[in-house]
């Protein structure tokens, strides 16, 4: 590195600096806070190298890392995927964003048993079905009141 103008000395130097980014930019990146990837990092779960009293993280190493991030669209359950979209099974938070509710209005009309849900493993799954079928039911009553006014 020039020290005079902080540019690169040679291709093989900008590559390399090119492919450096710090907590920060790797948590724009990756959209999260730098306390996520600081947490990534000390958890081991993301490479990074100690530079004086900067961590710096290689973008390839920031790939690895994405890629194989938990993430509950690939959740499995007895060998299926728990959240299958293909299939018609959805999470409670899709399903409230489906249906413009908050998922707490979803969580408390499988409770009372206003929307089938099913639980796999640790997590509720609703069918397509139900959320059209709560949709039209529930939801309806809600708009037809609404339009009335």
């Amino acid at each position: 590195m020039n020290k005079e103008d902080n540019l690169p000395n040679t291709m093989e130097e900008a590559s390399i600096e090119s492919r450096i980014v710090s907590i920060t930019e790797a948590a724009k990146i990756n959209n999260v806070t730098r306390q996520a990837i600081y947490v990534a990092i000390k958890q081991g779960k993301l490479r990074a190298h100690k530079d004086a009293s900067r961590w710096t993280i290689d973008l390839e190493e920031l790939e690895n890392y994405r890629n194989q991030k938990y993430s509950r669209t690939k959740s499995m359950h007895n060998g299926e995927l728990v959240f299958d979209n293909c299939r018609g099974y959805y999470s409670v938070n899709q399903a409230a964003r489906m249906l413009d509710v908050p998922a707490q209005k979803i969580y408390y009309a499988t409770r009372i048993g206003v929307l089938k849900a099913v639980r796999k493993g640790a997590a509720w799954v609703i069918h397509i079905e139900d959320i059209n079928q709560y949709r039209e039911i529930y939801l309806g009553k809600r708009v037809s009141k609404e339009d009335a006014m």
